[in-house]
């Protein structure tokens, strides 16, 4: 007779197979009954250990700053460039400095965009006090190497921060379109619109019936557009106005105008930023 492969756990076999692990077998009863309660057991497991989710560090001191528009610079040869002008209201200020032997690892959170007291709440407010901030809207921060030369209440003067021809990695929201079709949100091709087609706009087929009978994850098909984080990496700083208090930056930036801008160094591994 065949030893059985399987295991019941509601009704107990009286002779468990030989093959099973002694820690399992002497866990059963001789024998069970059909008013017997069903028996449970768990089989230790190796602990799960959570992957460490690391921070980004950034290759240097960054600011916040509102997205003013777009407009045409020319460069002394007469070279137009496209440029975005990003203003900087009151500016930046440090609000707290973090350090190994406090939070773990080093850091500077900046604040951004001065507003009324109630505005803000108790925390928030206490927050800043112990700073020495005045009430800002917006807090960043920036993890870096060092943190050496940092304390709270220090005002970050953008030419100061950042120099002309220099690279930077501009992050924001982008502009929000709502629902859109495949056309407008994967650059789709409409179908023909004469011949009595009833295909136009529409997208069509997204997957065998019988093989694999579903469709894949990640299928690109219509739904929210934009409205998501996004950041454009190594945009060149063509000008820096001081008395305007503005930066021109080559290139078209998230968001639309108005919007909140993270502007850092650009990160080149190898260079500003450890290849480990």
């Amino acid at each position: 007779m065949a030893t059985p492969s399987t295991l019941s756990i509601g009704h107990c076999r009286p002779h468990p197979s030989p093959s099973l692990p002694s820690r399992l077998s002497s866990s059963f009863l001789p024998l069970q009954t059909a008013a017997a309660p069903r028996l449970s057991f768990r089989i230790p497991t190796a602990p799960r250990h959570r992957p460490v989710v690391a921070m980004s560090m950034e290759a240097g001191i960054g600011v916040m700053g509102t997205k003013l528009g777009m407009m045409s610079y020319f460069e002394p040869d007469g070279t137009v460039v496209p440029v975005t002008v990003v203003g900087f209201r009151e500016g930046n200020i440090v609000t707290q400095v973090k350090t190994q032997a406090t939070d773990g690892y080093d850091a500077v959170q900046v604040g951004y965009r001065r507003v009324r007291d109630r505005k803000l709440t108790k925390p928030e407010m206490g927050h800043l006090q112990k700073a020495g901030a005045i009430p800002m809207r917006h807090l960043q921060e920036f993890r870096l190497q060092a943190v050496d030369g940092f304390e709270p209440n220090q005002r970050l003067v953008v030419d100061e921060v950042f120099k002309e021809g220099e690279l930077v990695d501009v992050s924001g929201t982008t502009i929000g379109k709502g629902f859109q079709g495949g056309i407008k949100r994967h650059h789709f091709k409409r179908g023909p619109m004469t011949h009595g087609s009833k295909s136009h706009r529409q997208l069509g087929s997204i997957g065998a019936g019988t093989t694999p009978g579903r469709v894949y994850p990640g299928k690109k098909m219509p739904g929210r557009m934009g409205g998501t984080k996004r950041k454009i990496r190594k945009l060149k700083i063509v000008k820096i106005d001081k008395d305007l208090n503005v930066v021109m930056i080559k290139g078209a930036v998230p968001g639309k105008p108005g919007n909140l801008l993270r502007i850092a160094p650009a990160k080149i591994v190898g260079k500003n930023i450890p290849k480990s």
